[in-house]
């Protein structure tokens, strides 16, 4: 279980203190897909990162079945079992999708195996095993990879932040039975994503709505989700834009 108590995080803008995530509370409990959503600005890629270890909280403690990580860098955090997927997949010219997913899995994987989790993210994976994760690869392409990773790792806690963005229609209804897929064979192993839109949201077992920095609303996808329906809702069913929060999408 990921438990957040009392988080804040600050920053210094043109010489004065903002607060981007204000007094934050919760708990994620173990073997849940929860999807934190809300308006463009309101901290959730930011709350994200903050779990991660890529930013550092203000004040507050952040516990990951019960131990205190809130000191930890990214690497430890890693390491104790929290794995993130960028908005933006970094290109790393020079490696190989084999190599990275050897390193995603901390093991001498064998290509076989390798395969396998291009596979489980539609990839043929022939084609794409001693690819170099470079310029040459799509969006998508690049989105599936990184999930991918986060596969072969086995993270406790696997945290997407807005997996949708610059992927096409295809692939973005390949990703939704992706994470349909993660959510029935998560076996104690928890997802996080960061998303505006409402497909996925439809997967969720929670939902966060975070606005302002603050938590908003949290509970059971089947209450909070009728509750956003006057928030904007758009055109879910494509990946355009338009979102559940009026966002641009993809």
């Amino acid at each position: 279980m990921l438990s957040l108590e009392n988080i804040s995080f600050k920053v210094s803008d043109n010489g004065q203190e903002k607060t981007i995530i204000k007094d934050v509370t919760l708990s994620l409990p173990a073997g849940h897909l929860t999807v934190i959503t809300g308006p463009n600005g309101g901290g959730k890629s930011t709350l994200a990162r903050l779990i991660a270890g890529i930013s550092m909280p203000t004040s507050g403690r952040i516990l990951l079945n019960g131990v205190d990580i809130t000191d930890k860098s990214i690497t430890e955090r890693a390491k104790a079992g929290i794995g993130f997927a960028f908005q933006q997949p970094v290109r790393f010219k020079g490696i190989r999708v084999l190599d990275l997913l050897r390193l995603a899995a901390g093991k001498e994987l064998s290509v076989h195996e390798a395969c396998d989790f291009l596979s489980e993210v539609g990839l043929c994976a022939k084609d794409y095993v001693n690819r170099e994760v470079n310029a040459s690869l799509s969006g998508g392409e690049l989105k599936r990879i990184e999930i991918a990773t986060v596969f072969a790792k086995g993270s406790q806690i696997s945290i997407f932040d807005e997996p949708e963005a610059g992927i096409d229609l295809w692939s973005f209804q390949n990703l939704i039975r992706l994470f349909q897929n993660m959510r029935q064979n998560i076996h104690g192993s928890s997802i996080m994503i960061i998303s505006h839109q409402e497909r996925i949201l439809n997967i969720a077992d929670e939902i966060v709505v975070l606005k302002e920095g603050l938590v908003d609303k949290f509970g059971p996808r089947e209450l909070i989700l009728p509750s956003l329906a006057g928030s904007g809702l758009g055109n879910m069913g494509c990946c355009k834009s338009g979102g559940m929060w009026g966002a641009a999408q993809c």
